[in-house]
């Protein structure tokens, strides 16, 4: 297993009136960020506060390219971006869900203290399969066919490459002390964008490389 420590390439925030950072998600253009009673976009550019939308958003946050996921307690909600209107509603898997990605035509939803991901139907709630991780599962994202997610347990946090199908961990890269990860996304490329629970900031890390 590969352990390195994390290169925090940006941070964002604290921003006006907001007190926790939960889920995060990337749109191709915006980064968004859950934070209690609303969602937050902002421009990854500058860091500025573009939108926001109002709806329960205390943990994980997706987006399937037309679509947010919002998990709103023991409920995944499909919204629409332009409006924030709840189009669909699908239970959350086990007990106390947080992370939530898109991929594969599926969500894959982190169940925190359970240390699992779940694949789960996006339109049955159905779980497909599970993946047991060893640490608590806070965001969990998906990038050039590599599962990643965030754990956040005894005030240490860090980034998990895991093998999908084993849960066994392939790479580690450890937060510095002191930050916690309450959300994860990659942006595609060559950044994770990593919610910082209640410091209220928005971290940018930078994602490792595989060598040959």
């Amino acid at each position: 297993m590969k352990t390195s420590a994390a290169e925090i390439l940006e941070e964002f925030g604290p921003f006006p009136g907001i007190a926790d950072v939960h889920g995060v998600t990337y749109d191709g253009q915006h980064v968004w960020f859950a934070s209690g009673e609303q969602l937050n976009a902002i421009n990854p550019g500058d860091g500025a506060l573009v939108r926001t939308l109002t709806t329960p958003a205390y943990a994980g946050t997706a987006f399937d390219g037309t679509h947010l996921f919002q998990i709103a307690e023991d409920r995944i909600n499909r919204l629409d971006p332009a409006t924030g209107t709840i189009l669909g509603s699908i239970p959350a898997p086990g007990d106390g869900a947080s992370g939530v990605a898109w991929a594969e035509g599926s969500l894959w939803v982190g169940e925190y203290r359970a240390q699992r991901i779940h694949q789960v139907d996006p339109e049955t709630g159905a779980i497909l399969r599970s993946i047991q991780s060893n640490r608590f599962v806070t965001g969990v994202t998906w990038v050039d066919g590599e599962l990643w997610h965030g754990t956040w347990q005894d005030e240490r946090s860090d980034l998990r490459h895991i093998d999908p199908a084993s849960g066994n961990v392939i790479e580690l890269v450890e937060m510095p002390e002191g930050m916690g990860i309450s959300g994860l996304e990659s942006d595609g490329a060559d950044r994770f964008y990593c919610g910082g629970g209640s410091s209220g900031r928005l971290r940018a890390v930078k994602r490792p490389r595989q060598t040959l």
